[in-house]
């Protein structure tokens, strides 16, 4: 692994494919965004970590936990907090993400 290059930035370092491979950038990214949504959907629906660990049976720590990033979530977990948030997950090719350039 070549470390000669200077990091400044979170954003040179995640560009970095020496330091952070395509599909682990990939995994960071869906990782930080999936938590977002799921704070913002709390959050839109007035609920605290206690209230949402009430209504999906998942303990309050492990929620925080989660939303500060502290853990990695586990899919039986993430689908247990976000079904009362209104929420699934799906499994989407990655060319669909990719927009057409004329």
């Amino acid at each position: 692994m070549d470390t000669s290059k200077t990091i400044k930035t979170i954003t040179d370092y995640m560009n970095d494919e020496t330091r952070v491979s395509p599909a682990e950038r990939e995994r960071i990214n869906f990782e930080a965004a999936l938590i977002g949504k799921m704070i913002e959907a709390r959050e839109e629906r007035g609920l605290s970590q206690r209230e949402l660990a009430e209504i999906s049976g998942v303990k309050q720590p492990a929620i925080a936990r989660l939303e500060t990033l502290k853990d990695t979530p586990q899919i039986d977990t993430l689908f247990k907090v976000l079904y009362p948030l209104g929420y699934t997950m799906e499994i989407v090719p990655l060319n669909s993400k990719q927009t057409k350039v004329k």
